[in-house]
């Protein structure tokens, strides 16, 4: 789902940025993130639930501790221990080396245009990773009803890691397609055990590869939305 900075409800907290996360390479698309810098003025988590639902973004993040990089992420409909567009865009946002989630400790760095993060797949919510034989195949699915987290994919060239993708999170709540997942990707890079790049919905990229100790490194571009 894409939101226009102009289609933003009215009524929005103090200290809200709009980012675009794994921004194709001629930077458009990306998946919009919502950061309230100043979370510690949303105190409870039904305001910050209500806001998110709001806000309607596919997540939205709060801010509770911008020198710890410490964070708390909502989707329209529940709050998640980590998600991994919501940490490659606060991580750019802040310019910090790791943000604290439930989860555990994101290590993140920035490297030329990219930003990368570094979580292991067992952070990740649970999805059903569902391959197809073309991207054709990807490309003429129709959203699935309700029920099912489905990452659908496939190799656009195997032998480089290419791959398309898309996201149907299946949730009912305003997001039919997911248009970049970084969660997703990790889980389809620990699967697959190598480096990917991956095309998903419009034209969003997200690079991946397997780290030490079990840790999977998801980046890309993040930019301000409007910009």
């Amino acid at each position: 789902m894409t939101r226009l900075p102009s289609q933003l409800p009215s009524e929005l907290p103090d200290g809200l940025d709009v980012l675009r996360v794994f921004c194709g390479p001629d930077g458009r698309h990306g998946n919009e993130l919502g950061v309230v810098r100043e979370g510690a003025r949303v105190a409870g988590r039904d305001e910050r639930q209500a806001i998110a639902a709001k806000l309607g973004f596919s997540e939205t993040v709060f801010v509770d501790d911008p020198e710890r990089g410490v964070i708390d992420i909502y989707t329209p409909t529940l709050r998640l221990p980590f998600a991994g567009h919501p940490c490659v865009g606060t991580s750019w946002l802040l310019d910090v080396p790791e943000l604290v989630t439930p989860a555990g400790v994101v290590e993140a760095r920035q490297d030329g245009e990219f930003n990368w993060i570094a979580a292991r797949p067992r952070w990740a919510p649970e999805r059903t990773l569902r391959a197809y034989a073309t991207p054709a195949e990807v490309n003429a699915l129709d959203v699935p009803p309700p029920g099912e987290w489905i990452y659908a994919w496939a190799w656009e060239d195997e032998a480089a890691g290419r791959v398309r993708a898309r996201a149907f999170p299946g949730r009912d709540d305003g997001i039919r397609e997911d248009e970049a997942t970084g969660a997703a990707a990790l889980l389809l890079t620990e699967r697959l055990g190598r480096a990917l790049n991956i095309t998903q919905g419009r034209g969003s990229q997200i690079l991946t590869a397997p780290a030490p100790d079990g840790l999977i490194e998801v980046g890309g571009r993040v930019r301000l939305s409007g910009g």
